[in-house]
């Protein structure tokens, strides 16, 4: 089929802006034009802006990402890999969903809970190759074992300050906040600081927004905070923060 750019902006959310810059880069060149220079995609854009939205999610930038497709042209062995992945995510999230019902029916009919039924999905080495390939094995090696050091008081204490990031997130955005309003700005100075705590005491500006990003392009990170708005706002405090 042949769609038009808002055809494709409807489809997929972005802006005829954002897919007019993808045009421009190179990264999702237009296959022709229609009545006016309105831009046409077939099938194969369609294919490739997929497979961009798949690695965007994944935390890629542009850059990497126009480096991935052109040093890996099957399509449709990249998207089988992808559909792998996909199932082994909707496999973990299943098990979480399973392990918070059965936490629910013990409290609800006062049983104990059980260490290997409570956490099961939630074990953090899952994404060791994830970060061992983004940012090296050093950097796994000492997030995790930060990690352990806490023993279980403060795993629980850091997990329970970022419930408590997440809820006034949650807070300003329905409130209509301002991003740069001295409450996102409180946010910012205590999420920075729960984030410094990870990373050894310190967050440097570059790290931190660089951070803040990936939450708006990773899907999983941005479920985390709330959603894309969520996300965004988050971000955009951030830099804000940043001057």
């Amino acid at each position: 089929m042949t769609a038009t750019i808002q055809e494709l902006a409807r489809a997929t959310g972005l802006t005829s802006r954002t897919l007019r810059h993808y045009d421009a880069i190179g990264l999702l060149p237009a296959t022709g034009t229609g009545p006016g220079g309105m831009r046409l995609y077939d099938d194969a854009s369609l294919a490739r802006l997929q497979r961009i939205l798949l690695l965007r999610d994944a935390g890629l930038g542009l850059a990497a990402i126009a480096t991935t497709l052109e040093t890996d042209r099957d399509d449709v062995a990249a998207l089988t890999e992808h559909i792998a992945l996909l199932r082994d995510e909707r496999e973990r999230l299943e098990r979480r969903i399973q392990s918070i019902q059965r936490t629910i029916t013990a409290l609800t009919e006062g049983d104990p809970l059980m260490t290997d039924t409570t956490f099961d999905g939630f074990d953090h080495t899952q994404y060791r190759d994830e970060v061992v390939e983004r940012w090296g094995a050093d950097a796994y090696t000492r997030g995790d074992g930060w990690w352990r050091g806490l023993g279980a008081a403060g795993q629980e204490a850091y997990r329970a300050a970022d419930a408590e990031i997440v809820a006034e997130l949650g807070r300003l955005v329905a409130a209509g906040a301002d991003h740069a309003g001295a409450d996102a700005q409180r946010l910012v100075e205590r999420h920075r600081a729960w984030v410094a705590g990870a990373w050894g005491g310190t967050a440097t500006d570059e790290a931190y927004l660089g951070l803040a990003e990936m939450y708006v392009a990773d899907e999983r990170f941005a479920a985390h905070y709330g959603g894309p708005t969520h996300a965004a706002f988050l971000r955009d405090a951030a830099a804000a923060s940043l001057g």
